[in-house]
């Protein structure tokens, strides 16, 4: 509980943070909408700041203290240290290149290139990237990054982990497309990472959660799913990151990079990969009375232990995420045979539903029931004392999926068309003057929160967020798109 003293100085420096925002900012009247010149310099301002004080060798963490000396990704963070995991360097390239591509202004694609630049300097030779890049030169020996120094031997261990090294390849795939695939640089990093993916695929198609080599084919056979004969109710400590991997979307990331590469370089050897695991998909549905998948399996194909609150079990949660790749991959292929789990899955997710409409994270093998753990740790049938760090039950997607699915059906398997392009409306409106309003004479979008380092009964402060960054620069991206938009159709109109 916050103390009165501690409630009363963070509402003191928030009516202060918006004073002295207010009185730097322009004042619109309720109704007066913002104009395309006052985006354009809210954009330039923020993007100012944003490269030349935060950035780190052209890299970003996930906050700062607004004085820039307190800082932190996922953990705790040096000045010499950028975060790949999003929303760190590659969200933020991201985030530039929507920028160059609504404005046309170079100096978006520049700002963009040098978060490629910082991406590239912590490629690791296994042709991927770690959560975090280090630039000390002294500790950047005991990594084995592909260059500055070169050749330096250490960890070297690529994650497919919560869109790690998906991300990275996004953004360097993207700006080598937007340089013309004329800076060499550019093109061999993202290169140099597409063939090391496709060369960690197991036999069956499925990807591990990190790698550090290709995988030797006669230790994976390719299996059917199946139930263990027996599975430990207490946390086995195996080493998973092998295991085949659908936890957080690990597979489904990498399906996507190799998809978009198919097409950014028009090789079919990308597509071939994504279909391949397609078909590890199709083979990773376990059989009745579950047919729906697993976090994670073993070389044998069975269900299998993690971190030791991931249990060998069905999980409501990946599955609706494997649900949504087969769509995708039968949208992108034209080929039918990824939509037949769905109709067995969904049937069998929809009558494991909660009794609130929700699904459990994880369901036994075989006999269904939803597990959960304790805040100890120990396996358990109540939900009364589960970790808070954790999800242990999913929102449903169900219904979604199945009017996707009912759609493709009818008619037919198509490639997914091109988003369409930002439409000038109220909410658009709306959010750009928040924008503009919000971002204080220094070129800073400042909230009042603790970075997760600071003591949980510290006083709140101003700090600097990278995905507030990220949402508030695409905002003005897409409100300038729209706006242009919309003038040339009137003009044409006349």
């Amino acid at each position: 509980m916050t103390s009165p003293r501690c409630f009363a100085t963070a509402l003191f420096i928030a009516s202060w943070l918006f004073a002295s925002l207010a009185a730097a900012c322009p004042a619109f009247a309720a109704d007066d909408p913002p104009e395309v010149a006052e985006a354009l310099a809210a954009m330039r301002s923020a993007t100012t700041f944003f490269t030349r004080q935060v950035a780190t060798e052209g890299g970003y963490l996930y906050a700062y203290s607004a004085d820039l000396k307190r800082r932190e990704g996922e953990l705790p963070a040096t000045d010499t240290m950028v975060w790949v995991q999003p929303p760190g360097t590659p969200a933020v390239g991201m985030a530039y290149l929507r920028a160059y591509e609504a404005t046309g202004d170079d100096f978006y694609r520049q700002a963009a290139r040098q978060t490629a630049e910082a991406l590239i300097k912590g490629q690791l030779r296994s042709g991927g990237w770690d959560y975090k890049i280090e630039f000390d030169p002294q500790l950047r020996k005991k990594i084995a990054y592909r260059v500055a120094p070169a050749g330096a031997e250490g960890a070297n261990v690529t994650t497919l982990d919560d869109d790690t090294t998906q991300a990275a390849i996004r953004l360097l795939m993207r700006m080598d497309q937007a340089l013309g695939f004329k800076d060499d640089t550019v093109h061999e990093a993202a290169q140099y990472a597409l063939t090391s993916l496709v060369a960690a695929q197991y036999p069956n198609g499925a990807w591990p959660q990190r790698y550090s080599q290709p995988p030797v084919a006669s230790e994976f056979p390719v299996l059917k799913a199946r139930y263990p004969d027996q599975w430990s109710r207490t946390w086995t400590r195996d080493k998973y990151s092998s295991y085949y991997t659908f936890n957080d979307n690990a597979i489904g990331d990498v399906v996507a990079v190799v998809l978009e590469a198919a097409r950014v370089y028009d090789d079919s050897q990308y597509r071939r990969a994504a279909e391949r695991a397609g078909d590890f998909i199709l083979l990773a549905q376990m059989p009745d009375p579950q047919p729906a998948w697993a976090q994670q399996y073993n070389a044998r194909m069975e269900p299998a232990w993690a971190r030791k609150f991931e249990p060998p079990a069905i999980t409501g949660g990946e599955s609706q995420s494997v649900l949504i790749m087969l769509l995708l991959l039968a949208r992108e292929t034209g080929q039918s045979k990824y939509l037949e789990p769905v109709p067995r899955a969904l049937a069998y997710l929809n009558a494991s539903r909660l009794p609130d409409g929700r699904l459990a994270r994880f369901y036994e093998l075989r006999t269904n029931t939803p597990l959960y753990f304790t805040r100890d740790y120990q396996l358990t049938e109540s939900d009364s004392d589960a970790p808070t760090h954790y999800t242990f039950k999913m929102s449903g997607r169900l219904d979604n999926i199945q009017k996707e699915y009912d759609r493709l059906q009818k008619k037919g398997l198509k490639p997914a068309q091109r988003a369409k392009p930002p439409q000038l409306g109220s909410d658009l409106t709306a959010r750009t003057k928040r924008a503009i309003t919000s971002l204080d004479d220094h070129g800073r979008w400042l909230e009042t929160d603790r970075l997760k380092l600071d003591p949980p009964d510290s006083t709140p402060g101003p700090i600097i967020r990278s995905s507030t960054f990220i949402a508030n620069l695409r905002t003005l991206a897409d409100f300038v798109e729209a706006s242009r938009a919309a003038a040339k159709h009137r003009d044409e109109r006349k």
